[in-house]
């Protein structure tokens, strides 16, 4: 599984309008409206390389409202509980 972050800037008027319409694409898992430099932070996930092309260039790119997308790949994933795993020595309690 791929995962990206896609920055999303939009027209200021349709934010709301825009998030859902993201929410609502195949390979979008996530969108969150944030306070910064972008409007939208959606997360993609997709099986294959050319599927995020398809994801971000022609679905998020065309709907009304975006003004501008910039894409980051994930290579690894960190959370507490990996971390927590991947320290974890094996005693008993």
């Amino acid at each position: 599984m791929l995962t990206a972050i896609v920055l999303i800037d939009t027209d200021a008027s349709r934010v709301p309008e825009v998030a859902q319409e993201v929410a609502e694409l195949d390979g979008i898992s996530e969108v969150y409206s944030v306070t910064g430099d972008v409007d939208l932070i959606a997360i993609a996930r997709v099986r294959r390389h050319e599927d995020l092309a398809d994801v971000v260039a022609d679905k998020v790119g065309k709907v009304k409202g975006v003004t501008n997308t910039r894409t980051y790949i994930a290579f690894q994933a960190y959370s507490r509980h990996d971390l927590e795993s991947a320290f974890a020595i094996g005693l008993g309690d």
